[in-house]
């Protein structure tokens, strides 16, 4: 949910997660504030298809795949390169290639990059995860955080 920023530009909460999915047009799951939660934070698993579908639209279509917990799901801007049709393309060309053929091959990309006036692609190391801070509540995140806990959530 921090990935995405709500209709006020902040991060989602449960509650905004929950709104953003029930002002989606047309057809779809409800998704309560309470089973976003619960989803968020692990004591739920195994939604359904349809409540995947609808979290990933109100989230401004994230790739499904960046709402399951696995390492290399966590890179969303990875798994939005994926989804052009193109990119699996070079994907599969790339697979099987030796090392050192493939840090070729991003070399040659970072410098068409740079060529290009591109911002270069920051680079994701596995152990980074490990030792990330956890961002710190403002006054209105720990007050919305500290009513749900009392709501049960």
């Amino acid at each position: 949910m921090t990935s995405r920023r709500d209709t006020n530009g902040r991060a989602h909460t449960s509650r905004s997660l929950s709104a953003s999915v029930d002002a989606l047009p047309g057809n779809h799951v409800s998704v309560s504030h309470a089973a976003v939660a619960k989803l968020a934070n692990g004591s739920q698993d195994n939604p359904t298809v349809a409540t995947i579908v609808a979290l990933c639209e109100a989230l401004g279509g994230v790739p499904p795949a960046h709402l399951l917990p696995h390492d290399s799901y966590d890179d969303l801007g990875a798994l939005e390169a994926f989804e052009d049709p193109s990119a699996r393309r070079v994907l599969a060309l790339l697979n099987g290639l030796p090392e050192s053929e493939l840090r070729n091959v991003i070399a040659d990309l970072e410098r068409r990059r740079a060529d290009l006036g591109m911002a270069p692609v920051p680079r994701r190391e596995a152990a980074e995860k490990p030792g990330r801070r956890q961002r710190r509540r403002s006054k209105d995140e720990a007050a919305q955080y500290a009513a749900d806990a009392l709501e049960g959530l």
